[in-house]
């Protein structure tokens, strides 16, 4: 592999806001990446707008899924894919400032981290009106992050060298978040960059948005699949309420 970083962007059905996403890549001050965006048999035109920025830009790397399959394939088949020795994740309604990647990377080779995450900023569905502002502790264990699942998907970047082989577990939701239980319980630390290169899209159909249906996921990743008693899990979960309700607190407005 090389030091090269390797973004791994699924798409369904997000034609709306996919072409800024891929431009937000393409103006990156670093540029030695490449962009695979796999597309979960999109019914709208996304596909099409893929294959026009993939015409532009040898670096995105179109894959097309004959079946929907979810955001968890989508992103294990991205990772077939890779090349870099860094991977990165950008979902496909999110933007990144342009310096991102630069940052993110001279941060990883100066610290030596495994897994880093940054600050971001979660605006409305227009990426008009600033909603709040997520601020990140500078370590996260695995302990820590069951209390907070603080690590923003499309702030994230692993060095696999470090982490080791992994792959998403293939559920419908909080794919992403069970991830960082998983990796972070092998003893890894990711550590937090305290400046904000994200730009997140909270979508009303989203299950951010749905604060409920969220917390009934997590409670499922906690008691069914991390199988820890009912009180044990308790105890995390309602650290995690408190610290998600905290954090959002937190605001420019």
């Amino acid at each position: 592999m090389t030091n090269s970083i390797s973004i791994i962007t699924p798409s369904y059905n997000c034609s709306k806001y996919i072409g800024i996403t891929i431009e937000s890549v393409i103006n990156q001050t670093f540029t030695n990446w490449e962009l695979i965006i796999v597309d979960d048999c999109s019914t709208d035109h996304s596909a099409e707008i893929i294959r026009h920025y993939a015409g532009l830009d040898l670096r995105i790397k179109p894959v097309f899924l004959s079946l929907n399959q979810g955001a968890a394939a989508a992103r294990n088949e991205g990772l077939r894919q890779v090349t870099g020795r860094l991977i990165a994740f950008l979902d496909s309604d999110d933007v990144w400032l342009p310096d991102k990647l630069q940052i993110q990377f001279d941060f990883m080779l100066k610290t030596g981290a495994p897994i880093s995450f940054t600050e971001y900023d979660v605006f409305d569905e227009e990426l008009l009106t600033l909603q709040h502002h997520i601020q990140v502790p500078s370590t996260i264990d695995y302990s820590g992050y069951l209390k907070s699942t603080i690590i923003g998907m499309s702030t994230s970047m692993i060095d696999i060298e470090k982490t080791g082989a992994f792959t998403f577990f293939d559920i419908r939701t909080r794919q992403d978040t069970y991830l960082w239980i998983t990796l972070l319980k092998r003893g890894i630390v990711a550590r937090g960059i305290h400046q904000t290169l994200v730009k997140y899209r909270l979508r009303k159909d989203s299950i951010s948005a749905n604060k409920l249906k969220a917390a009934r996921q997590v409670w499922y990743l906690y008691y069914d699949l991390e199988k820890m008693n009912f009180f044990k899990a308790a105890y995390f979960f309602l650290n995690y309420g408190f610290n998600s309700l905290k954090k959002r607190l937190v605001s420019y407005a």
